[in-house]
């Protein structure tokens, strides 16, 4: 499971359905709705957040927005969100770590994609996180 710190908008038609895909089995786990996942650690920063269930809801509507944008049907009805809710920090290095990685995959996944952003200074987050100074995510695990 990968719930991306950067925005949706990086990713490449695969990335994109994944992300979907993953963020509602994590909104399952958050709302208590499954057994497996409970501890998994790409759920840690939405549980340190005020609202976890909120936030994961609004995750979601950013993707299903960008999904929107590329002209697929993803299902609105798989979230609510009443108001945004309070921003998740991220650190400066988590955000680089999740670029390079994201980079890695689309290179071998879709070449034209990574042409796209591999010279992109100005990495957007999703609108849920706000950018902190620090390292890699102790949650993270990192591939090497």
């Amino acid at each position: 499971m990968r719930i991306w710190s950067l925005h949706p908008q990086y990713l490449d038609t695969k990335g994109l359905v994944a992300l979907w895909r993953e963020t509602l089995l994590a909104k399952q786990v958050l709302e208590g709705k499954t057994k497996g996942y409970k501890h998994h650690p790409q759920l840690t920063r939405f549980r340190q957040g005020e609202k976890p269930v909120d936030a994961i809801h609004y995750y979601l509507k950013i993707v299903w927005e960008e999904a929107g944008k590329r002209n697929y049907n993803f299902d609105k009805t798989k979230f609510i969100v009443a108001s945004k809710p309070p921003q998740i920090p991220v650190t400066k290095g988590q955000v680089k770590y999740e670029t390079q990685h994201l980079l890695n995959k689309l290179h071998a996944r879709d070449y034209n994609v990574y042409l796209k952003y591999k010279d992109d200074t100005d990495i957007k987050l999703n609108p849920l996180f706000y950018l902190v100074e620090g390292s890699v995510e102790p949650w993270e695990k990192l591939s090497v």
